[in-house]
């Protein structure tokens, strides 16, 4: 019988052929904590009498929501994770020393595999799938079980097929299309759906535009995103030292899916999501007429803190001043991103145009520190989600965009078509 990606990984962790709506016990190939997160699971652990990881190489804590600290509460939860990796000599531990935002620096460590069951206390662990892995997040105390017997229950997911064809527009991203799905079926339309991007246009999606739309398949409410393996998969992971063999499945062709959406991606234009929800998407054509002024422009975050995000930005500011109104924060994914991008002069043309540069977290996109917007502040953000209050101030309100629409926007102090 036919499969989609998704069964075919659930299949081959499970040992025999399983399809949409069925209930499985998987074993997990990674088990994702971070600062905020773990110290629950770490809780549930201890309080279960278990002694030790069932998996311990399949387990990586990664402090970076409020790395460094940014008070004295932060710090004690940070600690609660630094001393549970050290008494359990864990080896993929990330702090200041070696940090990074999860959802980019796991990759970029070879510990996110093709065919991986992949799971982790924050939403945005669907971020993975872009590998070609079932990447889902789960509760804290769904991550201790996973801890204690290497695996866990699921529900497989049954699949909408996103069929993407055109070539897209200069400055028309994976950030774009994603946030235009969003628009098309709102935040509840995939729920508990892997959306399975595929179609003609992702021979043009580098994996920055992979990252970025599973990032955000949550946002649609969707248990997970995914993009099958192919040459673009798999010159990312040339150079990486691989935790395990690849597993490559692809779908059937007569695989059942419960939707298709079809997209043509040459006709689309960057896409700004307005307050309060990323489902409220407007052409960047709609957002120049509504001259939208802004206070702060952010670049970054487990969305769009890549080295291409960087470089566009770059391009985009050489030469030229932030709006004297106008605050840019960048932030880059992890510290190898914030070194290629120094050495390569990126960074170099965003501080002498006027913007800040922050270490790797995620602070600012959920409003913890390193950008937090005051009162009635305005916001162009690169990050992943617009509710209220989620940046600062209640009454503030950001709108979600690609990273040329942030840096152009930053220059001209209005929310501005990159093209």
């Amino acid at each position: 019988m036919a499969q989609t990606i998704t069964e075919k990984i659930f299949s081959e962790h499970v040992g025999r052929e399983v399809f949409a709506g069925e209930i499985i016990r998987s074993n997990i190939d990674m088990v994702i904590g971070n600062d905020i997160t773990t110290p629950i699971s770490i809780s549930a652990f201890n309080l279960s009498g278990a002694e030790k990881l069932a998996n311990p190489d399949g387990f990586s804590i990664v402090l970076d929501h409020f790395i460094p600290a940014k008070d004295i509460a932060s710090a004690n939860q940070a600690r609660i994770s630094r001393d549970f990796a050290k008494k359990h000599k864990l080896k993929n531990f990330f702090d200041e020393k070696d940090m990074g935002i999860e959802h980019a620096l796991l990759p970029e460590k070879g510990l996110i595999v093709p065919g991986d069951v992949i799971i982790g206390a924050d939403s945005h662990t669907c971020t993975h799938g872009a590998l070609g892995a079932f990447s889902t997040g789960m509760g804290s105390t769904d991550l201790a079980f996973a801890m204690i017997s290497g695996g866990n229950w699921f529900k497989v997911p049954e699949s909408i097929k996103v069929n993407l064809s055109g070539k897209p527009g200069k400055y028309t991203t994976g950030k774009d299309i994603i946030l235009e799905i969003i628009r098309m079926i709102g935040v509840d339309g995939a729920l508990y759906k892997t959306l399975e991007f595929t179609g003609s246009t992702i021979e043009h999606l580098n994996m920055d535009d992979r990252f970025s739309m599973c990032n955000m398949a949550i946002e649609a409410g969707a248990k997970s995103g995914i993009v099958a393996y192919d040459d673009i998969t798999k010159e990312f992971l040339a150079d990486k030292d691989l935790a395990r063999e690849p597993k490559i499945h692809y779908s059937d062709a007569d695989a059942a899916y419960v939707q298709v959406l079809d997209i043509n991606v040459a006709e689309l234009e960057p896409v700004i999501a307005y307050p309060f929800l990323p489902s409220n998407g407007h052409s960047i054509t709609q957002a120049v007429k509504d001259k939208i002024k802004i206070d702060q422009a952010f670049i970054g975050s487990c969305t769009n803190g890549r080295l291409g995000d960087l470089k566009t930005a770059a391009e985009i500011l050489d030469g030229k001043k932030v709006h004297e109104d106008v605050r840019l924060i960048v932030t880059p994914g992890t510290q190898k991103i914030l070194k290629e991008a120094y050495r390569l002069g990126y960074m170099d043309i965003i501080i002498d145009a006027g913007g800040v540069v922050s270490n790797p977290t995620c602070g600012a996109c959920l409003g913890g520190y390193m950008g937090i917007l005051g009162d009635n502040e305005v916001a162009v953000s690169t990050t992943n989600r617009n509710f209220v209050g989620r940046m600062g101030s209640r009454s503030s309100k950001v709108y979600l965009a690609n990273s040329a629409v942030a840096a152009i926007s930053a220059i001209t102090g209005y929310i501005t078509d990159p093209r």
